[in-house]
């Protein structure tokens, strides 16, 4: 029996679209050493190879969906790499993780929104399967980076108060972790990671109203309980200070925030806010900040961490 012809570039494009998550890793490796090759051109040998390579293969994860002309994904894998590759070279300011996909990966097919992209592919639960299986400082540090607003290295390490070099390192092991777990997941049943993500959206929005009139409803209190520790630049040192207190103050001052972007784990939720002062403040909020909640089995919230990232230019 003569064997089977390998399946083409477009063929296993197709099934990618589709859903199927192997077929997106035979083309990986397939194209590995035309991106290494980019990706070295670009950076010389060093760690940022690795970074760029990695970096390529997340976003490739979630933009597959993208490519108009599956029999020239080839040519997109490089240029995902190029442009990634040029980025660490450019800028020490990077632009946000899915919020600014479309500045900085091409796009073959028009303009849209990266999260309508992942809502519309099986891989998005595939992945955030993956992501919950790291340990909860890696996790932490790969959702600020590949999910949220608050992506560059230094951002990072001050919303988790570890150095710079400790965020690089963190972000590798997870990422190594990450590939393993993805590969031995791929044939299995995953969670509906939109559905867990809408319910982290409908409890933001009545933790916000219900802030913001002083009196929150009685099933989003009890996520809320004397145990849970505000901490960071608004807690107190040496002291528990429990997080409704500061919720008081800013209603108070007249300080109101607006949700504008949800990333939810099973573990992990971070809410990104915009902010708006009163005329008369004088001491006014930043106009952006992040709720960094890290959370029990039960869904209570054990800590919230309040982060000021740095403005987007």
């Amino acid at each position: 029996m003569a064997p089977l012809d390998p399946p083409t570039d477009g063929q296993l494009t197709l099934r990618a679209q589709a859903g199927e998550t192997g077929a997106l890793g035979l083309l990986l490796a397939r194209h590995q050493a035309p991106m290494r090759a980019v990706a070295l051109s670009l950076l010389g040998y060093g760690p940022d190879v690795e970074d760029a390579m990695q970096d390529a293969a997340l976003t490739a994860l979630r933009r597959i969906g993208d490519v108009r002309d599956p029999a020239a994904v080839g040519a997109w894998l490089r240029a995902i790499v190029r442009n990634s590759a040029r980025m660490r070279l450019r800028a020490t300011q990077e632009t946000p993780g899915l919020d600014g996909l479309d500045r900085r990966y091409p796009c073959d097919d028009g303009p849209s929104h990266p999260e309508r992209i992942v809502e519309q592919h099986a891989m998005r639960d595939w992945v955030w399967d993956a992501v919950e299986e790291l340990p909860q400082h890696l996790r932490l540090v790969l959702m600020l980076r590949h999910f949220s607003g608050i992506t560059s290295y230094q951002e990072i390490a001050a919303a988790c108060e570890i150095p710079v070099g400790t965020v690089r390192s963190r972000l590798n092991q997870a990422r190594a972790k990450l590939a393993q777990v993805l590969l031995s997941t791929a044939e299995e049943a995953h969670d509906d990671a939109s559905a867990l993500t809408e319910d982290s959206r409908q409890e933001a929005l009545a933790t916000l109203e219900g802030a913001a009139r002083g009196s929150l409803p009685r099933e989003i209190a009890e996520l809320w309980p004397t145990e849970t520790e505000l901490v960071g630049p608004l807690g107190r040192p040496g002291e528990r200070t429990h997080p409704f207190p500061a919720m008081r103050q800013n209603r108070e001052a007249g300080v109101r925030q607006h949700l504008r972007h949800v990333v939810a784990g099973r573990g992990i939720t971070i809410w990104e806010m915009d902010v708006t002062n009163p005329a008369d403040a004088v001491r006014p909020c930043p106009p952006t900040l992040a709720w960094l909640m890290v959370r029990r089995s039960d869904r209570r919230v054990r800590t919230l961490r309040v982060v000021f990232p740095e403005p987007t230019p």
